[in-house]
C-alpha cells in the first residue's frame, strides 16, 4: 500500500465547528490503519475545538508534525518499516517535537511495554480502540497542559526580553547621563583652563616683577637716610615735604605693602595652579597623582560656597601617588562635596556646619576617601536610589539626578568601590575606595 497523509477536509467539519472559536486542541494520529485512522476521526468530529491530521506513514510523522504543530500526538505503538518505541524517540529527540504530549495507542496491555514506553518519554498509554468520552478527556487535558506550558514559556520568554530591553534602556541612559556630565564637565575645564592660562602669564609678570621692585624701593630708601645723614638739616621745602608725606611711616609701610603684594601674587598663582589641576584636560590617559591636589582644587573652586558659614576639616594621610583620571576623579569630589554643601546650606537650624575630610592607605594596594558632613543624613529608603540615574531629592529644576550615577560609573570605571554610610553626627558619609594602581 502506497504512503498516505491525510488531513481532515474541510467537507468533515460541522457547522458547529466552522462557526466556532479558533480551535486550541491539534490532534495527530500516526497509525498504518487506516481504518483506525477513520474511527478515530468520527470521534473528534464532533468537538468544535479540535482539528485532526492524520498520518498512515511513519516515515513522514515527524515531517508532518514540524508542519501542522500539534498540541498532542497518538502513535501506534506497532508500525511495519519501524517500531513504535524508535519512533517515541524521534520524537523526543527533535528540538520542534520534544515537549509535544505523546499518548502511544497499542493493542498490547502488557506492564513491560508500558514501563518501557513511558522510560522513553510518552505521556500516556491507550489500549485501543478507546472510548470516546475517555480519548477526548485524556487529549484535553495533555494538550491544555502542554499550552500553558507554552504560554508560561513565552511568557518568561516575553519577561526575559523585557528586562533585557529595560536594561538596555537603562544602560543606554547611564550612557547618555555619563556623555551629558562629561560634556558639562569638559566644558567647564576648557573654560577654568582658558581662563587659568589667560590669568597665569600676566600674573607671573607681575609676581616677576615684584622682586625688582622691592630691590629698587630698598635701595631708594637706603639713598634718602644716606641723604639725611650727609645733610642732617634740609631745607625749609623739603622738610615741609618729608613731613606732607610722612615719610617715617612711608619707609616702614613700603616694604610691608610689597610684601603684601608679593602673598596675593603668589596665591593668584597658587589658584591658576589650582584651576589647571582641576581640570587636567592634557591628561586624557591615567597618570600618577596626588589625591590631595585634587582634593584641595575642588575645594577652591567651592570656596565661595564655603565661605557661606562651611568648615572644612582635612585629615589628610601620607599617600602614595594613585594612578587614575584626574579630572575624572576631581569630578567625583565635585559633585560629592557639591551635595553636602547643598544639605549644609539648606539646613538653617544647623549652626555649626561641618564637611570632614579623610584619606587613608588601607592597605599597599588601596587608599580611601571619607567624605562626612554633619548634616540631617539620608533616609535609608532612598540610600539604596542615590546611584540611580535620575534619582534626585532635589526640587524640580535643581537637580538632574545624574551626579552621583556619574560618580558611581567613574569609581566603578577605577575598579574602585563607592558607598553611603552615616556620619559620626548623623550627617551623609561617602567611602571612596580606590587601587593605587589600575590593573586592565
Amino acid at each position: 500500500m502506497p504512503p498516505e497523509i491525510v488531513t481532515k477536509s474541510p467537507e468533515a467539519f460541522s457547522e458547529s465547528t466552522i462557526l466556532s472559536p479558533a480551535p486550541q486542541i491539534v490532534v495527530l494520529l500516526i497509525d498504518d490503519q487506516i481504518i483506525i485512522g477513520e474511527a478515530i476521526r468520527r470521534m473528534l468530529a464532533s468537538e468544535p475545538d479540535v482539528i485532526f491530521h492524520y498520518c498512515n506513514d511513519a516515515a513522514q510523522a515527524i515531517h508532518l508534525a514540524e508542519e501542522v504543530a500539534p498540541t498532542v500526538i497518538l502513535q501506534d505503538l506497532v508500525m511495519p518499516n519501524i517500531d513504535g518505541l524508535m519512533l517515541v524517540r524521534q520524537f523526543r529527540s527533535n528540538p520542534i517535537t520534544c515537549n509535544i504530549p505523546l499518548i502511544v495507542l497499542s493493542t498490547k496491555d502488557e506492564p513491560k511495554v508500558k514501563a518501557e514506553a513511558f522510560a522513553l518519554g510518552i505521556n500516556d498509554y491507550l489500549v485501543k480502540l478507546p472510548d470516546k468520552i475517555e480519548l477526548v478527556a485524556r487529549l484535553r487535558y495533555h494538550s491544555r497542559a502542554y499550552l500553558n506550558h507554552q504560554a508560561q514559556t513565552a511568557a518568561l520568554t516575553a519577561q526575559a526580553q523585557t528586562q533585557k530591553l529595560e536594561q538596555a534602556l537603562q544602560e543606554l541612559r547611564k550612557t547618555q547621563s555619563q556623555l551629558i556630565q562629561t560634556e558639562k564637565m569638559s566644558s567647564l575645564g576648557q573654560m577654568v583652563a582658558g581662563v587659568a592660562h589667560e590669568i597665569n602669564n600676566p600674573v607671573n609678570f607681575i609676581y616677576g616683577n615684584l622682586k625688582h621692585i622691592e630691590n629698587y624701593i630698598q635701595e631708594l630708601l637706603d639713598l634718602v637716610h644716606l641723604y639725611q645723614e650727609e645733610y642732617p638739616q634740609p631745607s625749609t621745602k623739603i622738610q615741609s615735604y618729608i613731613e606732607t608725606i610722612d615719610l617715617d611711616f612711608v619707609a616702614q609701610d613700603l616694604p610691608k605693602t610689597l610684601s603684601s603684594m608679593k602673598i596675593g601674587a603668589d596665591r593668584i598663582r597658587q589658584i591658576v595652579l589650582s584651576l589647571r589641576n582641576f581640570s587636567r584636560l592634557d591628561q586624557a590617559e591615567m597618570k600618577r597623582v596626588n589625591l590631595h591636589e585634587g582634593i584641595d582644587s575642588t575645594l577652591l573652586i567651592l570656596n565661595h560656597r564655603i565661605k557661606q558659614g562651611i568648615t572644612i576639616i582635612k585629615s589628610y594621610y601620607d599617600l602614595p601617588l594613585v594612578e587614575c583620571y584626574p579630572a575624572q576623579l576631581n569630578q567625583v569630589f565635585m559633585n560629592i562635596l557639591n551635595n553636602a554643601m547643598d544639605a549644609l546650606l539648606e539646613d538653617s537650624g544647623k549652626a555649626h556646619k561641618q564637611i570632614t575630610i579623610q584619606t587613608e592607605l588601607t592597605n599597599s594596594h588601596q587608599v580611601q576617601v571619607r567624605i562626612q558632613d554633619n548634616g540631617c543624613g539620608i533616609p535609608l529608603e532612598i540610600k539604596n536610589k542615590l546611584f540611580d540615574p535620575f534619582f534626585t531629592t532635589k526640587p524640580v529644576g535643581q537637580g538632574t539626578g545624574l551626579g552621583l550615577a556619574i560618580c558611581y560609573q567613574i569609581v566603578e570605571k577605577h575598579q574602585g568601590e563607592i558607598e553611603i554610610g552615616s556620619g559620626p553626627e548623623g550627617g551623609a558619609e561617602f567611602i571612596i575606595r580606590l587601587p593605587v594602581q589600575h590593573f586592565s
